[in-house]
């Protein structure tokens, strides 16, 4: 038999560090081990990364050497910031005359607030001519003698001329002191912003290339060949190397491995996931296959770091319930976990013999509303898990499922109180904490303008099933529990991508400067040990701000899923009718490829109005992308960029927001190609072509085009 190597996940959590092995053909999960995050030891986090590996190891029975792949997702940047455990940064200015003005006012973001009366440590020179070595190295030793631990350089226009901060940066390395240059932190314009984001990425530089250093030692030393990958915030993961050039995009990359989880695992094309703990939920929106990202606030204020929108509720497994008047008031913020109670469903019946219903404060400061239980068996809070459990909403095996009599039994003085039965008064406690929870996904399903017919909801974390579940019966909306989803993170860690997003500010871009920006994210993911067979790249080119956006995925090796189990087509075309909300006998075959197959229906408004909406199927069975209204070609790659031509010339339309060619997406061999993010026709046929220039000329390609109105 076969023994497949594996692909190792470590995520480093504040509490405790999980890890997990998927085997690297099946991705299916082998084993996983939890250890306390080792945040005391004299080795930091590192040790802890290292205990989780070599326990893994030894539970499945695998050697370093089957260690295909290997990455670790940390809280590290983002609690030192929280914390305001950063370095003292010290920020060279460039310029003379006006841009001297400019670039002396950057002394103030050393009043950034890290936490309460604490301050990021800056300290400030400048020198006017960058070519001037020796008044360079005079500045930058001031700076470390001033305490500085890390030195940035920053320029105006230093996106369009990178020479001045190139010069600062390697005179003044006879510091002796890490250093980076603000515009290879970010090429966007926005001399405040660009310079505010490198300082940021400064300040946690030297503690993360300590971890970073510690990590990859020891992994060497275990005797794993595989390179160390990192997880990024933006749910890809970057190469050790990378990390140490910008640990900013570690930042807030807790929320991003389970969702990255979600998106490889359970396979969502369109949705909301939801990674729920014992205290709070992390909602995140996956739209068209693809996580949504924006610019990350971080110290108050938007930088340039390209962040998972993730947005986060006090609600969550342990959340307890607030009551006053007879009825329930509210849940939460407070949990069990701090409140210091055990969960009541996780008691015996023994335990819950002669319980009484009271309220107490969790914290000194609290209203005293909060209910729990004195019993027999002590003092239990009554918690969102305890009423899920007693609903029956927690499937067999899960991390929070209990025995629903005890669950019941717990719950019986709440109802008692409320003048309801036990089933009516969970109800009411989960409304009131799924509430607060619904109200964030029905503003991100109407930001993100998901398609509530097709949007699934997907639950993760240990506490998924005391919201997931209800919250879908409530909304109306199809929703189910992530396999593992007490593991997801670490899935997610690793089964994802490596990626990278290059951004330009390029005023009337024309195609050969967004090819450039194209190649220059595409060389960047294979630098970085992605397979280049595999790379795909999306670009965007938004016109109001003349940004011009590439983001590459790949995977480290290219991995053909060995299942036992395809999809046959009756399969496929039950799901693409269930997602299209018609009978199947209504779904017609549009197109085929080796991996997926395009399915289609007519859905008449009006007499003349007529909608064509689509869904793509993989082999698999699972829908790769929802299109609410199409037009599909299939063709040759010979004849292909005439075709496309054509195309897009009857599909463009003209109004007062200028030319919109169509969202066009290429289907090619198993990759879909996604050109959506261009408007321009002649750039869009551009990047059409760069897609197809590697192909067979007798390849069959699938154009799914969606016009914008």
């Amino acid at each position: 038999m076969t023994t497949h190597r594996i692909r190792v996940g470590i995520d480093v959590g504040g509490t405790f560090t999980d890890a997990v092995a998927v085997d690297a053909t099946t991705l299916e999960l082998l084993g996983q081990v939890k250890v306390p995050t080792s945040h005391h030891h004299e080795d930091g986090v590192a040790h802890g990364i290292v205990e989780a590996l070599d326990r893994l190891l030894e539970e499945t029975g695998r050697a370093p050497g089957d260690v295909a792949f290997l990455a670790h997702g940390t809280t590290q940047a983002t609690n030192a910031l929280l914390e305001g455990d950063v370095a003292t940064v010290g920020l060279i200015g460039i310029g003379g005359g006006a841009a001297a003005a400019l670039t002396r006012r950057l002394a103030a973001l050393g009043k950034l607030e890290l936490t309460p009366g604490k301050s990021l440590p800056l300290a400030y020179a400048h020198v006017a001519d960058p070519d001037d070595a020796d008044s360079v190295r005079r500045a930058a030793d001031t700076l470390a003698q001033d305490g500085a631990q890390v030195l940035v350089a920053t320029e105006p226009f230093s996106v369009d001329r990178p020479e001045g901060e190139q010069a600062v940066v390697a005179a003044a390395r006879s510091a002796g002191l890490p250093l980076t240059a603000a515009h290879e932190i970010t090429s966007l314009y926005g001399l405040h912003k660009r310079t505010r984001t490198a300082v940021v990425n400064a300040a946690i530089l030297p503690r993360m290339l300590a971890t970073a250093d510690l990590v990859d030692s020891s992994i060497t030393k275990a005797g794993v060949e595989s390179p160390l990958m990192v997880m990024r915030c933006d749910g890809g993961v970057m190469s050790l190397d990378e990390m140490r050039r910008r640990p900013l995009l570690t930042v807030l990359s807790g929320p991003a491995a389970g969702v990255a989880g979600a998106l490889m695992q359970e396979r969502i094309s369109e949705g909301v996931f939801l990674e729920t703990g014992g205290t709070s939920t992390d909602i995140s929106v996956v739209r068209r296959g693809k996580v949504a990202v924006q610019h990350a606030t971080i110290l108050g204020k938007k930088s340039y770091l390209n962040a998972l929108d993730v947005r986060t509720v006090g609600v969550g497994g342990g959340s307890m319930v607030r009551i006053g008047g007879g009825k329930v008031t509210g849940v939460g913020p407070r949990s069990a976990h701090i409140a210091g109670l055990p969960y009541a469903c996780f008691a015996t019946l023994d335990d819950l013999r002669d319980a009484r219903l009271t309220t107490v404060r969790p914290m000194a400061d609290d209203p005293e509303d909060y209910a729990v239980i004195d019993a027999a068996g002590g003092r239990f809070a009554l918690t969102m898990t305890c009423a899920a459990n007693a609903l029956g909403r927690v499937p067999e095996g899960d991390f929070a499922r209990s025995d629903q009599e005890v669950a019941g039994a717990a719950l019986a003085p709440l109802a008692a109180a409320l003048g309801v039965d036990v089933a009516t008064a969970a109800a009411r406690l989960l409304d009131a904490g799924t509430g607060q929870v619904k109200k964030v996904v029905d503003t991100m399903i109407r930001d993100y303008r998901l398609d509530k017919d097709t949007a699934l909801l997907v639950g993760g974390g240990g506490g998924a099933a005391s919201v997931t579940p209800h919250l879908a019966e409530v909304s109306g909306l199809e929703g189910r529990i992530a396999r593992h989803s007490e593991v997801i993170s670490p899935i997610g860690v690793a089964l994802a991508l490596v990626r990278e997003q290059i951004e330009r500010t390029i005023p009337g871009a024309g195609q050969e400067q967004i090819l450039a920006v194209r190649a220059e994210a595409e060389a960047a993911v294979i630098a970085q040990g992605a397979a280049a067979d595999g790379v795909e790249v999306e670009v965007t080119v938004d016109p109001q701000t003349s940004t011009v956006r590439a983001v590459a995925t790949g995977a480290t090796e290219l991995r053909t899923r060995d299942r036992a189990h395809r999809a046959d087509e009756a399969e496929r075309l039950r799901t693409a009718a269930a997602s299209l909300k018609t009978d199947a006998s209504r779904v017609t075959v549009l197109a085929r490829t080796s991996a997926h197959t395009v399915y289609g229906t007519e859905v008449r408004r009006t007499l003349r109005a007529t909608r064509h909406p689509v869904r793509i199927v993989d082999a698999d069975g699972v829908i790769r992308l929802h299109v609410p209204d199409a037009r599909v070609e299939t063709t040759r790659v010979a004849d292909a960029p005439d075709v496309l031509a054509k195309l897009v010339r009857e599909t463009t339309s003209y109004g007062d927001g200028g030319v919109r060619a169509p969202a066009v997406r290429l289907l090619l061999g198993s990759r879909i190609a996604d050109l959506s993010g261009v408007l321009d026709p002649g750039p869009l046929l551009a990047l059409a072509r760069s897609e197809l220039d590697s192909r067979a000329a007798d390849e069959t390609v699938v154009a799914v085009l969606e016009v914008r109105i």
